[in-house]
């Protein structure tokens, strides 16, 4: 009996040894990282297509320039100033380039504007001369630079601009003549702005913007023809407004 307790004993722990063996030969469990999660980042770079809406202020004036003749009753260097203001709207097209936070871009603009007004000169009377002018077009190629906070961006911008000005006078007492003439007006604008990425391709924002520009004769017709001219321009044009655009091929940069 004796024997047969040692036998059992003996062949229990040869059983445990032998397992604890097995356990050891068995590789640890490997440690596998969770997945990482992407954070995606709103990239500025590509073309893009929009159209925008707002108000734009014109500052208007006409120096009478003729050396030889009073016409509306202003001497050579008298002139009018006067302000209008209306709504604007057009079109952007643009490219933008991202390295890192920092953005640059080119970008043309074609808009439409009602900005227009009046002035009657009455040395003469209740309706002497009736001057009329009026701006209906501005146009710019500018430069962007920019810094972006993911789907914001802060941006300048600077180049140049046109417009489409045109004066035009009435002189009735005497009854000496009446004529216009519409110029292209060059100048150069600045602006800045605020624009937000919605989605990977729309994007929305606001932006202000200063142009001035340079003088152009005006020949205004009359009974002396070649005399009657003035030197006129908007003196400057500033506009606000609201923009949406489209931007073609949004990469998306992952964050990990």
């Amino acid at each position: 009996m004796r024997s047969k307790l040692i036998a059992a004993f003996a062949c229990t722990t040869a059983l445990v040894t032998a397992g604890a063996a097995s356990a050891a030969d068995l590789a640890a469990r490997p440690y596998v990282k969770a997945p990482a999660y992407a954070e995606p980042l709103f990239n500025w770079t590509g073309f893009y297509v929009g159209g925008h809406i707002g108000g734009a202020w014109t500052n208007q004036q006409w120096i009478n320039s003729a050396n030889t003749t009073l016409f509306g009753d202003l001497a050579p260097g008298q002139g009018y100033r006067q302000r209008g203001s209306g709504i604007m709207g057009g079109a952007q097209i643009g490219y933008n380039w991202q390295a890192n936070n920092f953005v640059f871009g080119l970008e043309g603009t074609i808009s439409g504007l009602d900005n227009k007004g009046t002035v009657v000169n009455t040395a003469f009377g209740a309706g002497d001369d009736v001057f009329s002018w009026r701006t209906n077009v501005l146009a710019t190629i500018v430069g962007r630079a920019g810094f972006a906070v993911n789907n914001n961006l802060f941006y300048a911008k600077g180049g140049y601009a046109g417009a489409n000005n045109r004066l035009s006078v009435v002189d009735n007492v005497p009854v000496t003549g009446n004529g216009g003439q519409t110029h292209w007006a060059n100048g150069w604008t600045v602006g800045a702005g605020w624009e937000y990425g919605i989605t990977p391709n729309w994007i929305v924002g606001v932006e202000y913007n200063y142009a001035a520009f340079v003088n152009q004769t005006y020949q205004l017709a009359g009974t002396a023809a070649g005399t009657y001219a003035f030197d006129a321009k908007p003196r400057d044009i500033q506009w606000a407004v609201v923009r949406a655009s489209y931007k073609f091929g949004s990469p998306v940069v992952a964050r990990y």
